[in-house]
């Protein structure tokens, strides 16, 4: 909360587009003291600089938290308050009931808002370099990976309309050895063509040859695919299916350094040690924890901010007698969606994350929600450590649950102890 809000002269507002960008400046009491539009370009900003200058840097808002125009922004310190899009549509309703909608209503009615509710709105602050290259990072990887399950959909898509035998021999399609299987042998004709031998040397050389499933695979392709497909089909659909594998294999390679470049910047990351000791994230999620939540401490004084902001704290639902709890939509998803891969591979790492998963199931919930649930406790231990700038320390949180006499610590005492990696 901005207690110094009422003294502040002046309160601006953006509305961004692709080429241009609408402002509106209002004074303390709603007064519209500048209305302009400028072209987003290097001498558009300059613009924005000299028509900004009598304000000096007053608050400002956008319906966005990423972008060009909001790096622009934070470049030139301003004090930066992103506005949830549908917040910003609720208040473009207020100032304009009859429906109608324009870029100034819109610049307009948020620069009003700003006004009025913007002491009580989270401001946007700029990460240390360090920070904003590994989140910039992990959410392109995000992106590629989204890429990459479309293309592979589509592949199976692909095989189901002339070589369903394929899409038998495989079951995880993001596996590049699936991949290799349709370069090797593009066609049902040409894998009855290659023989015994060559799928024997296929599995050996993609490591596919296991006890378990090797003498399937093999009697699958020796009996052959019952129902053919006509020859153009096949000509067609083998090609399309070959040139999905091709843009596959270069977009793997690029997730790849991607990794790679991820994996440097988190051990380079002052914060490393602290979100590299999560049980369960290893390599892949702690450097995503990190960049998402970021380092600067002031942003989320206490756990409740940062379970909102992941998205594991419901919100409530109360009318008259009703009264519910629902699953928080307004988070940040990517968060949200990184915390429950991460508590998910925790429990398998930790007995006590395990027990209050499943003390959590035996009252009802489903999967989802008891790992949101799980998550919610996570996320307080995670927080005292990134305040305290401590890494986990599995014997000291057993000691706490175990000096408050949680029932996950009662459970445990109660429960054979099952071997288990030890947390990383």
């Amino acid at each position: 909360m901005n207690s110094n809000w009422n003294e502040q002269p002046y309160f601006a507002a953006l509305d961004w587009a692709k080429d241009h960008h609408d402002v509106i400046v209002v004074d303390r009491v709603g007064t519209i003291v500048a209305d302009f539009q400028f072209a987003h370009t290097a001498p558009g900003w300059e613009q924005f600089n000299c028509q900004m200058q009598p304000f000096g840097k007053c608050p400002l808002t956008i319906e966005t938290s990423v972008g060009m125009a909001v790096d622009q922004l934070l470049q030139r310190g301003y004090p930066l308050y992103p506005i949830n899009p549908l917040a910003a549509k609720e208040y473009r309703r207020r100032k304009t009931p009859s429906g109608s909608k324009t870029d100034r209503h819109d610049a307009w009615s948020l620069a009003d808002a700003l006004r009025i509710d913007g002491q009580g709105w989270r401001p946007l602050h700029a990460q240390d370099e360090a920070t904003a290259i590994l989140r910039v990072l992990c959410r392109d990887e995000i992106g590629l990976i989204e890429t990459r399950t479309a293309l592979v959909n589509q592949l199976q898509a692909t095989l189901g309309d002339y070589y369903p035998l394929a899409l038998d021999s495989f079951d995880d399609w993001a596996n590049p050895a699936a991949w290799a299987f349709v370069r090797t042998f593009p066609t049902p004709a040409e894998l009855a063509q290659a023989g015994k031998r060559k799928w024997q040397n296929f599995l050996h050389q993609h490591k596919l040859w296991r006890p378990q499933t090797a003498p399937q695979r093999l009697e699958l392709w020796a009996q052959g695919q019952q129902l053919n497909a006509s020859a153009a089909t096949v000509t067609a659909k083998s090609l399309l299916a070959l040139s999905l594998v091709k843009v596959l294999d270069t977009l793997q390679r690029q997730i790849q350094e991607y990794r790679s470049r991820i994996t440097q910047a988190f051990k380079k990351h002052p914060d490393h040690d602290i979100f590299g000791s999560l049980p369960g994230a290893k390599q892949t999620l702690a450097p995503r924890l990190l960049g998402l939540i970021g380092s600067r401490r002031e942003l989320f004084p206490d756990p409740d901010s940062l379970m909102c902001q992941a998205g594991v704290s419901p919100v409530a639902y109360q009318t008259g007698k009703l009264r519910k709890a629902r699953i928080r939509w307004a988070c940040d998803h990517f968060l949200r969606h990184t915390i429950h891969l991460w508590v998910d591979q925790s429990r398998r790492k930790c007995d006590w994350a395990q027990t209050y998963y499943q003390a959590k199931k035996d009252n009802g919930h489903d999967h989802a929600s008891a790992l949101r649930c799980l998550g919610k406790r996570w996320l307080k231990v995670l927080w005292r450590m990134w305040q305290d700038h401590t890494p986990y320390d599995e014997a000291k949180h057993l000691r706490a649950l175990q000096h408050h006499a949680s029932f996950v610590w009662q459970a445990l005492q109660n429960t054979p102890t099952i071997p288990q990696p030890a947390c990383e």
